[in-house]
């Protein structure tokens, strides 16, 4: 399977969003990756719907919108997801997936669970059918910047292996958090098929964007 770049919005220059939009696109991002939060599930307030609504009038780049709220159901309710879209809420939570899979998936969009590092993949169990892409989260999630917990990489070849043994071998991983271009390379060759970059890949000191996106993109592709 292709394997695709996701940015993330939290790590650009939140005061010149649109010309970092375009200056991505022209860079050849396949994901504009924007973390909705809440202030409950994770300590932290990022984006809301009103900013997707915004960033959807300047660009057509898909959106790789990933939920960290207690009620993933109400701010779905306020998206609008087009085609190509996905949309990700986190498998801990005690909510209705299959109606949310419904929504993401009518409207053209993938549906995404995402999985903290402490959280066994079991837990992915009921919901394999439902479920488009699952998104490993090698950090603790809410934050720009995170530090990469210890061992989560064997975490990517382990969710290959037991996705491919229940027969989806079509379910994509997305992995996020503290991706270097190194370790994009590593993943890239345990499994991973999409690759969330933010400090550590995308918006390095010193370096242009464009260059680190060129440099990314050949490490993934290898």
């Amino acid at each position: 399977m292709e394997r695709k770049i996701s940015v993330s919005l939290m790590c650009a220059d939140l005061l010149n969003l649109e010309s970092e939009i375009k200056l991505l696109e022209k860079s050849g991002v396949d994901y504009l990756h924007m973390d909705i939060t809440d202030g409950h599930l994770v300590p932290n307030l990022t984006f809301g719907p009103d900013f997707v609504t915004a960033m959807h009038r300047v660009s057509n780049t898909p959106t790789d919108t990933h939920l960290m709220v207690k009620d993933p159901a109400l701010i779905l309710s306020k998206l609008k997801i087009r085609k190509g879209d996905i949309l990700s809420v986190h498998v801990e939570l005690d909510c209705n997936f299959a109606a949310m899979s419904k929504t993401v998936r009518d409207a053209g969009g993938k549906f995404g669970l995402a999985i903290n590092p402490e959280t066994p993949i079991e837990a992915l169990e009921p919901w394999l059918a439902i479920t488009d892409v699952v998104i490993l989260m090698l950090v603790r999630p809410g934050f720009a910047g995170g530090k990469l917990i210890d061992g989560i990489l064997d975490k990517v070849p382990q969710t290959r292996a037991y996705l491919d043994a229940r027969g989806h071998a079509n379910t994509l991983i997305s992995v996020d958090g503290s991706v270097s271009t190194e370790r994009a390379r590593l993943m890239a060759g345990m499994g991973a098929n999409i690759f969330v970059g933010g400090t550590t890949a995308v918006y390095r000191p010193g370096q242009p964007l464009e260059q680190s996106m060129r440099e990314f993109r050949a490490a993934i592709s290898e």
